[in-house]
């Protein structure tokens, strides 16, 4: 579509405000642009579950939204398998299975039919990375050197290094989160947009293709 724009966000960690804030300041038109979520959306901030709530309401109005699967929503679709449970509760996600929870203790087991069937749905639909003409959208990079088709999960949800500091060329640009940075991450290969909302820093939102950032806060 001819001017068409796609807006990306950041890693968001259950912080609904900071979403609601971003939302309110991007120019985003429903009709014509995309929306991508890189993932994160829960964990470590005050309202995880208000957060995929949220994104489910866009999602059943808007039909060009994509959400990108984050290594947090990874580790919690491991924990209600009985997977790295610690693992999941060392990074952040006691708030998260808090809020799904109907009793007090994470000690009793956490049922499946305790998190709402939407959200589980969600949680299972969500995408290893988005692919559009000159970009490639993903939570956390690939590895360098690696064809495309190639590439694993675990790298696209949790990779760093050697990602980070790469200078390869993977054919198109990358956008990505999971590493946090004061400020977004530019390089001639790729774009980190995690500003550290988890640590109550900024949510930010990247437009394409023009390369501009919006970002919660006054």
């Amino acid at each position: 579509m001819k001017g068409e724009k796609t807006f990306v966000i950041g890693d968001i960690h259950g912080q609904l405000g900071m979403l609601e804030n971003l939302m309110a300041k991007i120019p985003w038109r429903p009709e014509k642009d995309a929306l991508v979520f890189l993932g994160d959306y829960i964990d470590r901030g005050p309202d995880s579950r208000g957060v995929v709530d949220y994104i489910l309401s866009l999602t059943r109005n808007y039909p060009r939204i994509s959400c990108v699967m984050g290594n947090h929503e990874g580790m919690l679709l491991n924990y209600l398998a009985g997977v790295d449970k610690k693992l999941y509760l060392a990074n952040g996600g006691g708030p998260t299975l808090k809020a799904y929870k109907r009793g007090k203790s994470l000690l009793s087991t956490l049922f499946l039919h305790e998190i709402p069937s939407d959200h589980m749905v969600f949680y299972n639909s969500l995408k290893p990375y988005v692919e559009i003409e000159d970009y490639y959208l993903v939570h956390a990079g690939f590895m360098p050197g690696v064809p495309m088709a190639q590439q694993t999960k675990t790298d696209m949800m949790w990779i760093r290094e050697p990602f980070i500091s790469s200078t390869y060329d993977f054919g198109k640009k990358i956008v990505f989160g999971h590493t946090p940075f004061i400020k977004p991450r530019i390089m001639k290969n790729k774009i980190g947009i995690d500003t550290g909302a988890a640590y109550g820093r900024r949510l930010c939102c990247l437009e394409l293709p023009a390369e501009k950032f919006y970002f919660s806060g006054a």
